[in-house]
């Protein structure tokens, strides 16, 4: 198994990344430098994260250590929400940099088909309508400074990929979405591989804990254990591992350096193809379904509009207190 995948661009994306999401800023720095003394060379980052300063004093102890150079790094970033208006898409990026303490990043991506106004926290109240078309035409402005070297988006469904493509001059490099054995993401895989977009996954453990998850562990799974016990691996690396063979990079996301260390460890060997198929049993849900974000002033009345109809129905299951939990997130992360 390569431990990167091509972009459309002609560049390399590294097979394992480092989520950052939800590391408190005064230990996302150790976590990112034993991230990549243990191997990992790309980072997940962004400023709804709260710890991209942190990271970038990381990157730039990394580099002064000789540990690694610029080059051999591949950094993502992306958009604040409050910044989608063309006129404002290369001050955040401009910002992002000088947080990083970088002179320009790998990926940029729009953070999902959600908009906030200007200036404001991420509440309700503040939602607007996104008008994907304008700011993607700014992002490709900083793919073609240089200032990103690819650009691409995260939370897209079929329908808004299909949407973008329709429009877009430069297509979207990556598409940066929930995925994992409990959701896999089966149509929305075929199409970003039909079109030349990179399939990468965020929480591809799950990420319980995290504001908005709701469902059933991907790390207690039967299939997951029963898989991990024939293979002598732990349920983390064999999800992660499933993850690669179907062709898509992931990001786990820890500060633990034992764990860190786990999760890098999927390489040297695999899950055998006559084993793979024991995944299509696992009942599919969408852990992280963003109901905060149907809000007559966000154009999405429904989870059926914002995910394009790509939402299961599941009866019986108890509501997750995602409102309240994503505002606890993100309650002091203000544009700039």
């Amino acid at each position: 198994m390569a431990e990167s995948f091509v972009l459309n661009t002609g560049a390399r994306i590294p097979s394992v990344g480092l989520g950052t999401w939800q590391i408190e800023p005064e230990a996302v720095c150790s976590a990112v430098y034993a991230a990549v003394k243990a191997g990992y060379r790309h980072i997940d980052s962004a400023v709804a994260y709260r710890n991209q300063k942190e990271v970038g004093l990381a990157l730039k102890k990394l580099f002064e250590d000789g540990v690694v150079k610029r080059e051999e790094l591949f950094i993502t970033s992306k958009l604040w929400p409050g910044n989608h208006a063309p006129e404002d898409v290369e001050e955040d990026i401009c910002s992002a940099l000088e947080d990083l303490q970088l002179d320009y990043v790998d990926l940029y991506l729009i953070h999902g088909p959600i908009r906030i106004k200007k200036g404001t926290m991420f509440i309700p109240e503040n939602l607007m309508r996104t008008d994907i078309p304008a700011t993607w035409g700014a992002m490709e402005k900083l793919y073609d400074s240089g200032k990103a070297r690819a650009i691409g988006v995260s939370n897209f469904s079929c329908k808004k990929v299909e949407d973008l493509l329709a429009i877009a001059r430069v297509p979207p490099a990556v598409n940066q979405v929930e995925c994992h054995s409990v959701w896999q993401q089966a149509k929305l895989r075929k199409l970003c591989q039909s079109t030349g977009i990179h399939l990468s996954a965020y929480s591809p453990l799950g990420s319980p804990g995290s504001p908005g998850y709701c469902g059933p562990s991907v790390l207690s799974n039967p299939i997951v254990i029963s898989l991990a016990k024939k293979l002598q691996k732990t349920p983390a690396q064999v999800a992660l591992r499933w993850g690669l063979q179907m062709g898509q990079s992931v990001i786990p996301k820890s500060a633990n350096e034992t764990r860190i260390k786990e999760n890098f460890d999927i390489f040297e060997w695999s899950i055998p193809e006559d084993l793979m198929p024991e995944f299509n049993g696992i009942k599919q849900v969408r852990l992280l379904k963003a109901e905060f974000v149907v809000h007559p002033q966000s154009g999405y009345n429904s989870l059926e509009d914002l995910w394009d109809g790509e939402v299961e129905q599941e009866a019986g299951r108890a509501e997750c207190e995602e409102y309240s939990d994503f505002l606890r997130c993100f309650s002091s992360a203000v544009e700039t």
